[in-house]
């Protein structure tokens, strides 16, 4: 897939950072989240010109904005050959004590404004940071359950003896898997270490993430 090369004429700064690390991803081929970054950069961008009087900056921006939406579009079209043709795969790997790994950070591009409904399966939630016993985990899955229904939000739960593998699926059709399920944070050394609230800065296991869609796996 051709590279994209931006223009070489100062942007705004509010842009040029995202704009930059867009075409720092997609030369890396990480097109899923470059395109996230193109289409950041262009609305900002967009609010630039909106408010520009002069026309010759004017023209300079519309140049740039076209030419960042076409390699938006033509990122987002090869994305969808890509899982018509039951292709897309991308595979993340998280070195033992690395950080920077939090849900957030690992699930976030994938959940966007037409996320309705998030299945969680994961059957290895057991150690004493995740919940200090099965009974403290229910109640404490039960508190949660509470507390999101007040926000609108409904979470089910369902208990197996028999459950083995581990995944996460979005109903956009992203499918996440984890070497580790959930359980790849290490347990904090104490209440005020970094990481005990921030997960980005909280050391990982080993692990491998794998990240489909579900157009190209076989439902049973």
């Amino acid at each position: 897939m051709a590279k994209f090369v931006p223009g070489s004429d100062a942007e705004p700064a509010a842009a040029v950072a995202v704009l930059r690390r867009a075409v720092q991803l997609d030369a890396e081929a990480r097109y899923q989240p470059a395109l996230v970054c193109y289409q950041e950069g262009i609305d900002l961008l967009l609010q630039v010109l909106r408010g520009t009087k002069d026309d010759t900056k004017k023209c300079n921006l519309r140049k740039k904005i076209s030419g960042y939406m076409d390699r938006a579009e033509n990122i987002k079209k090869y994305l969808d050959q890509e899982k018509e043709a039951g292709k897309y795969h991308k595979q993340i790997k998280i070195e033992e004590n690395a950080t920077g790994f939090s849900y957030e950070s690992l699930f976030q591009e994938y959940l966007n404004e037409t996320v309705t409904e998030v299945w969680i399966e994961d059957p290895y939630i057991r150690h004493t940071h995740q919940g200090c016993g099965k009974q403290q985990q229910i109640s404490g899955l039960e508190e949660i359950k509470e507390s999101l229904g007040n926000h609108g939000v409904l979470l089910e739960l369902e208990y197996s003896s028999s459950l083995h593998d581990r995944e996460i699926r979005f109903d956009n059709g992203w499918m996440i898997k984890i070497g580790r399920g959930l359980d790849y944070f290490k347990k904090p050394r104490g209440r005020f270490s970094l990481g005990y609230s921030d997960f980005d800065l909280r050391p990982c296991h080993e692990t491998t993430v794998d990240i489909f869609h579900n157009k190209h796996t076989k439902k049973i």
